[in-house]
């Protein structure tokens, strides 16, 4: 019997194992492969031109205007979501312990589980038809619902994780409701700041919005109401062209994007450690 458990053990481990290699390997893999491709075109042309013709001399452009864009679009974004998120999340562990609270926190579940390509076109409906125009605002509206859940739930998670005892304390000593919030807020601010930078790496990486609702542009930031270059647009449309220099540049954007996320991903990281050591 024992050796039944033993060896029941072993082939288990072995498989979990086998699991987190087979990950690693293909994670690898794909870095590796966009490094190695994107390298080529990774020089300062890249991040001072606009997208060269099609017919243009290898490295002869770049798109300073897609990562303009972008920047321009996820500020929006964040502008819209991360406000929204932490006062929801706030509410629902705060204050919603009644009927209101389950439902909004349910309807939050909802939305974190809806494609973004849903999003996508409802903004599309709803602001890119009545205008007749693509937008930086009809985008950053669509990224900015994306963000809401996945800002307010982890919000509200971070402060259900603050002892009582902080609470019970504050209004002990006669402060109110509002202001003992703001101090267990004060306790979970790592973990809200841990909530914004995942959001905002996730907006960063989406394409099936930007498509229904930003559009694209060649040339720099117009406005707020026009269209605008973004760098996952241009990884869409320059992979799936013919033209040598473009796709170059695509695999270029997309390691350009990589390094962004993994950024946000390597600040996510030091601001749970010293939310932990605080």
């Amino acid at each position: 019997m024992k050796s039944t458990r033993l060896a029941s053990e072993w082939f288990w481990t072995g498989i979990c194992v086998a699991a987190v290699g087979l990950t690693v390997v293909s994670l690898f893999a794909i870095v590796a492969d966009v490094a190695i491709r994107g390298a080529a075109d990774f020089n300062l042309a890249f991040f001072t031109k606009l997208p060269p013709l099609p017919n243009a001399k290898p490295s002869s452009g770049g798109l300073a205007n897609a990562i303009q864009g972008s920047l321009i679009l996820v500020a929006g974004a964040c502008a819209v979501g991360i406000p929204i998120g932490i006062v929801s999340g706030i509410y629902i562990s705060e204050f919603g312990s009644g009927l209101y609270g389950s439902v909004l926190s349910f309807l939050g579940d909802v939305l974190a589980g809806i494609p973004s390509i849903v999003t996508g076109i409802l903004v599309f409906t709803l602001i890119v038809l009545p205008l007749h125009a693509f937008s930086v605002v009809a985008g950053s509206i669509a990224l900015g619902s994306i963000m809401i859940p996945i800002v307010s739930s982890t919000t509200a998670q971070s402060l259900r994780a603050v002892p009582n005892s902080v609470r019970e304390g504050s209004l002990a000593l006669g402060v109110g409701k509002w202001r003992t919030t703001m101090v267990v807020f004060g306790s979970a601010k790592s973990g809200v700041a841990t909530a914004s930078l995942y959001a905002t790496a996730r907006a960063m990486g989406e394409t099936a919005p930007i498509l229904l609702t930003v559009g694209s542009s060649a040339f720099w930031f117009s406005g707020a109401w026009s269209p605008v270059a973004t760098l996952t647009y241009y990884i869409y449309d320059y992979a799936t062209s013919s033209t040598p220099n473009w796709i170059a540049l695509a695999w270029t954007a997309a390691l350009v994007l990589m390094l962004i996320v993994l950024g946000i991903n390597v600040a996510v990281r030091i601001v749970t450690r010293r939310g932990a050591h605080s």
